[in-house]
């Protein structure tokens, strides 16, 4: 059976990329989106609801979260800006919503994925990065960020080629969430695919062990812990901090990091898309080494988020003022 590191018991700190949140949050406390309620309630409709059921439903509740998150949404039109460029006030709505719309079906698509049989299906594209990869037998870093449904890309390895993939999930803010995703991931999973969350004290040696063994470790690269180191990379013209983690541990391990996205492209319908490898330099800079990886990341998070604009999710605004002479992509 997958392993699943326990998870605690109290709420972790909130990370620098937490959703933006206003007095709707402190109204409902733990019925506001975050907490446990949502989650098996979400759970429980795409698990008792039939598919057309689920098509009707989706634009009520994409509308209901439109009108009621307005400091997410809010958030999101002012992350899009460097991306697609300044827009009115017609435009902005439209950008929140359809971004909110994405989100709301790779959501539901989540639990479906790890809670019914509905087949998915998964193309791929970049496929010879991962296969030569995989022929090597060394291990390496799969890299993803919070584009699109990044979970089917973290399975796709463990599924199909039967390598033994850990998977580095952030800390739900709800203990009680946590808890909940933990027991879903432990009764889908297969034995091949290994769950650890990002607060365990251990994990970076565990992690480094793994991949001198020649497995797989999964990772998001695009939001920075609660008291995790960072360094500053270039998204779209501007400062974006990004963490080291990633790029450290592949130094150490002296393991290639792969890229890789997950974008919808419709009812149950994904494409994995693999990006070029990145090799961490092992120079007497270590610094230095670690920084020009992480651009490289940011390089890549940047051509992911210019694909696919509208499935970025990233619920706190990141950039107060645009720079001088900044536009779209």
């Amino acid at each position: 059976m997958e392993a699943v590191a326990h998870p605690r018991e109290t709420a972790p700190a909130l990370p620098p990329h937490a959703p933006e949140a206003g007095w709707i949050r402190r109204l409902l406390g733990p019925l506001y989106v975050t907490g446990v309620f949502w989650y098996r309630a979400h759970r429980f409709g795409v698990r008792i609801l039939p598919s057309w059921a689920i098509r009707l439903l989706m634009p009520l509740f994409t509308g209901l979260f439109f009108l009621a998150l307005r400091k997410i949404g809010n958030a999101l039109a002012a992350n899009l800006e460097p991306v697609l460029g300044p827009c009115g006030w017609r435009e902005k709505q439209r950008r929140i919503f359809r971004t909110l719309w994405s989100f709301s079906w790779c959501l539901s698509e989540r639990y479906e994925r790890l809670s019914t049989r509905r087949r998915f299906h998964v193309g791929a594209d970049g496929l010879e990065h991962w296969q030569a990869l995989n022929a090597s037998g060394r291990g390496f870093i799969l890299v993803t960020a919070h584009v699109g449904n990044w979970e089917v890309g973290s399975m796709l390895p463990a599924t199909q080629e039967r390598r033994i993939v850990h998977v580095v999930r952030e800390a739900e803010g709800d203990p009680r969430a946590q808890r909940f995703i933990a027991n879903l991931i432990r009764q889908a999973s297969c034995d091949s695919y290994i769950t650890h969350f990002a607060e365990d004290p251990q994990l970076g040696m565990v992690l480094l062990d793994a991949l001198r063994q020649g497995e797989v470790v999964a990772l998001q690269a695009d939001r920075p812990r609660s008291g995790g180191q960072s360094a500053e990379g270039t998204l779209f013209g501007r400062p974006f901090p990004l963490p080291v983690g990633p790029s450290a541990l592949a130094r150490a391990a002296e393991v290639p990091i792969l890229p890789v996205f997950v974008f919808r492209e419709g009812r149950l319908s994904y494409r994995c898309t693999f990006r070029p490898p990145i090799e961490v330099a092992r120079t007497t800079d270590r610094k230095a080494d670690v920084r020009n990886a992480v651009q490289a990341l940011a390089t890549e998070l940047e051509w992911a988020i210019a694909h696919r604009p509208h499935q970025w999710f990233c619920f706190r605004k990141l950039w107060n003022a645009p720079p001088q002479g900044s536009g779209g992509t």
